[in-house]
């Protein structure tokens, strides 16, 4: 077997069919199907069942999964590590929280490939519920996340950095003038808030809950750009880390509340699975973020 027949077998199941994966990798279905026949032959059992359009593993697809995820993981961790010299080369796959893209990420990213143009990075955005398993398949190398203290005996926690959350409103809403804002003080607001997955919108709704105010939800997404933009019309109160909305505080179109009530930590983190190999390419990224 290839590493080729197990990426391709690796995308179909993703996709849930050939053509989907001939799609998604570039190659013509008749040279999907000849690999997957070629590795079934090899194997000696059947992968896939074919349903119609669709297909989904066998018993033997199943745990031939969990061999082939290790398998790529292992090809990304030789060229990350194994060339000669110090320069950081290969592919780096990364994890990233939404929040941190908006003030921190551009100018990380673009002073690493400055330093490290061999490396490719690829990225993908996350929620704190499921880039465990991402690390733990070697879907992702390393994750960068904006989130509660994280604890899971499956992750080695490489940095944090406390961070902060706050709420945000235009200049002409009558909290701006409030010398203080705390949970009463929101009964009856319109509250802009990022969806249900996410911890934030979850601990200021326990603090609310805690403090007895029912919340008038007016907005939920996860696109903080929309939720900034609907402050800036005094359309209601953002719910939004600090590092989103420093622009606007810059320019005058969003004035933070001096918030009184209970405490929101949370903290920047980079973690990787427990039994990754730091390579060159993420003790890097590390440092950067350090």
């Amino acid at each position: 077997m290839t590493i080729i027949q197990l990426e391709t077998f690796i995308s179909i199941e993703k996709t849930g069919s050939f053509s989907g994966a001939a799609a998604e990798l570039g190659y013509a279905q008749s040279t999907v199907t000849m690999q997957m026949k070629q590795l079934e032959d090899e194997l000696g059992c059947l992968l896939f069942d074919r349903l119609g359009k669709k297909v989904v593993l066998t018993a033997e697809g199943e745990r031939l999964l969990g061999y082939a995820m290790k398998m790529i993981q292992l090809e990304r961790e030789i060229k990350l590590s194994v060339p000669e010299g110090d320069e950081p080369s290969g592919t780096l796959r990364l994890g990233i929280s939404e929040s941190l893209c908006y003030n921190r990420i551009p100018d990380i990213l673009m002073k690493y490939k400055k330093l490290y143009p061999k490396v490719s990075i690829q990225i993908q955005f996350i929620m704190h519920d499921t880039f465990p398993m991402l690390l733990k398949n070697g879907e992702l190398d390393l994750v960068y996340t904006l989130n509660p203290l994280i604890e899971c005996d499956e992750l080695s926690l490489l940095h944090k950095k406390e961070e902060a959350l706050g709420l945000y409103v235009a200049p002409s809403d009558p909290l701006a003038a409030k010398k203080s804002v705390k949970e009463k003080d929101l009964a009856g607001v319109p509250l802009l808030l990022t969806s249900h997955k996410c911890s934030f919108r979850a601990m200021l709704l326990s603090a609310l809950d805690k403090h007895e105010v029912h919340p008038t939800i007016a907005l939920e997404t996860s696109n903080k750009s929309i939720l900034k933009q609907f402050a800036q019309n005094g359309l209601g109160v953002a719910f939004i880390p600090d590092m989103v909305a420093i622009d606007e505080l810059n320019d005058g179109s969003l004035k933070r509340l001096n918030w009184k009530g209970d405490a929101f930590p949370i903290y920047s983190q980079v973690f990787v699975h427990k039994d990754k190999h730091l390579s060159p390419a993420i003790k890097a990224f590390i440092e950067m973020t350090s």
